[in-house]
């Protein structure tokens, strides 16, 4: 029997998925050997990189942030479904004032550490002033730049006081970044090298290393666990592949139950088309973003005209057509559709692609045509299809006449501190937000202490229209101050949007919960899976 499951966004693509095959909605019964998953994520602990790649302090990419998900607790966590997030750790939380700029939580009775630990008020104080302090090189605290001070009143109440009223807060609670750890095993003034993680999330983890990566990480149920996700097995192991091909290969051969990202274009269409078999493709809606950024202080791309005339010539259809399909569609504006505060910026400025146009921009600014540019790329962090990606990029660029570019790819390792640091002029990226709201695709880009560590800086953006945008605690009302910066975005091309991307999983018909494995900013939600009867 196929078993094949496609999984179709309801609205907006942030609603709850609905199964439009093969019931699998039933939750595992937890018996059984352990549920492998396979991913093309590299988790490694370089010099380059950074030695403490599973320090919450430190992880900010969307493989580690899926490994602390399942071991460190949060106060708040993203519900199934979508929706504002619950409390997890908590038992309850909420803004205790009307301007949104002091939030309280009071933690469950009996919250433990995995080694049996209690949990107080002061462990969730000390986790949230370690991770703001130690201001890791991956940019992750900034997530938490809107608190002023941490108070604790007892052992189980923690009171945030806010520079500014931030109605994103309960979303910036549950991700990584603010996960409670032990001073016994995170340093206050450290951050914690290599692959050991403990906290009190609903897993614990064993990791086996070797040459300096993860190359599995068995998740066992944690008994101690208190919190508001239900656990459907006993232990999932997790194992890293070298490439998608190798990937797909083991779970065909029934070493792996499930595949995650990132699987081909190639791989997804076959499962797709499929009409019998014992591998089940999941699609869900998705917010996963590609861009390229530009180091707007590099000589070839500090005048925007050449950003500006980038932007007039690529045409973000043919390159979808070309290189994935229906599996994306083209992305006019930071902020993907399907998220509130959304607008086609960049359409609404450039239009179609159009040569004489960029041509005109160019001139105008007095540039010499051809541009030369180097069009970075990296070759194993967001899927096989990358470098004809870039491939495209490159000769869409080429055959205007108004530039000459090549490419270069570089392994993660290496090629994610390099942009930091401002070593490419032009490179790509790909954006998994930290969690759903239009605030997540502006704030790291455009804020101080942004992700891309980008020498861009809009005054208007930053001291105004960010914190216009976060005084609104009904999101909707947000949308004035978004759109005004999106078309800031759109004039001044810091960053160049290119396409955004739906999620897939496949998985063997004998895995449940499938269906809520991943949610729309691509977070692993391991504990949905179980194992039924094959059909």
């Amino acid at each position: 029997m196929n078993r094949k499951t496609l999984v179709l966004a309801a609205a907006m693509g942030l609603l709850a998925p609905v199964l439009a095959a093969c019931g699998d909605t039933e939750s595992g019964s937890g018996d059984g050997d352990a549920i492998v998953v396979g991913t093309t994520d590299r988790f490694t602990a370089s010099e380059e990189e950074g030695l403490a790649p599973l320090d919450p302090a430190w992880a900010y990419d969307v493989g580690t942030w899926n490994i602390l998900r399942q071991t460190v607790q949060t106060l708040m966590v993203q519900p199934r479904g979508e929706g504002e997030p619950v409390p997890d750790a908590a038992k309850s939380c909420g803004f205790t004032d009307a301007g949104n700029e002091r939030y309280s939580c009071t933690l469950r009775d009996g919250l433990k550490f995995s080694n049996g630990d209690p949990i107080t008020a002061q462990d969730v104080k000390y986790s949230i002033d370690r991770a703001i302090s130690l201001e890791g090189d991956s940019g992750v605290f900034a997530l938490l730049s809107t608190i002023d001070t941490v108070e604790t009143q007892g052992d189980s109440e923690v009171i945030f006081h806010l520079k500014a009223a931030d109605a994103t807060f309960p979303y910036k609670l549950s991700t990584p970044v603010a996960g409670i750890v032990n001073k016994d095993d995170y340093a206050q003034n450290k951050l914690r090298e290599g692959f050991d993680v403990e906290g009190s999330g609903p897993y614990t983890m064993e990791a086996k290393v070797e040459d300096g990566a993860l190359v599995r990480a068995t998740f066992t149920k944690n008994p101690s666990y208190k919190g508001a996700l239900q656990v459907n097995n006993d232990k999932v192991e997790m194992v890293a592949y070298d490439s998608a091909d190798a990937m797909g290969d083991a779970l065909k051969d029934g070493e792996i139950d499930v595949m995650t990202r990132s699987m081909s274009p190639e791989q997804i269409q076959q499962l797709s088309n499929a009409t019998d078999g014992e591998i089940e493709l999941v699609e869900t809606p998705g917010l996963e973003i590609r861009y390229l950024a530009f180091n707007t202080k590099a000589e070839s791309v500090k005048d925007k005209a050449v950003r500006q005339a980038m932007a007039q010539v690529i045409n973000r259809d043919e390159l979808v057509g070309k290189v994935y399909g229906s599996q994306a569609e083209p992305l006019f504006s930071l902020v993907p559709a399907g998220v509130a505060g959304h607008s086609n910026a960049f359409f609404n400025k450039y239009g179609d692609p159009n040569v004489a146009q960029a041509r005109e921009l160019l001139e105008d600014a007095d540039v010499e045509t051809p541009v030369q540019l180097t069009l970075h790329y990296t070759t194993d962090h967001y899927g096989p299809a990358t470098k004809t990606e870039f491939e495209q990029l490159s000769k869409q660029l080429n055959d205007s006449g108004l530039f000459q570019t090549d490419i270069q790819g570089t392994t993660w390792d290496k090629f994610r501190p390099a942009g930091q640091k401002g070593k490419y002029d032009v490179y790509g990226m790909g954006w998994f937000p930290d969690f759903p709201d239009a605030d997540a695709f502006i704030a790291p880009f455009l804020d101080e202490d942004n992700f891309l560590n980008s020498p861009y800086s809009n005054t208007e953006i930053r001291k105004d229209l960010i914190p216009a945008s976060r005084r609104q605690a009904d999101r909707l009302n947000a949308s004035k101050s978004f759109t005004r910066i999106q078309d800031i975005v759109a004039d001044e091309v810091p960053v160049l949007p290119l396409w955004q991307g739906k999620q897939y999983l496949a998985a063997r018909d004998d895995i449940t919960g499938t269906a809520y494995a991943l949610n729309s900013s691509s977070t692993l939600q391991l504990w949905e899976l179980g194992r039924g009867v094959s059909g």
